[in-house]
């Protein structure tokens, strides 16, 4: 089963609360949240990875 990352958008202004990410099994393994931009602001600094 590939990877699945719960981000959040630490931007004051943006309202995203929480995204989940499924890769396929083709992302390379050290993707990271600065690789990636917010699908709602579209801010490419403020992604954060949720821990659980």
């Amino acid at each position: 089963m590939p990877a699945t990352m719960e981000v959040t958008c630490t931007a004051d202004e943006c309202e995203l609360d929480m995204a989940e990410l499924h890769y396929t099994y083709d992302v390379p393994d050290d993707v990271s949240t600065a690789d990636l931009r917010c699908p709602y602001c579209g801010s490419e600094t403020s992604l954060a990875e949720i821990e659980l």
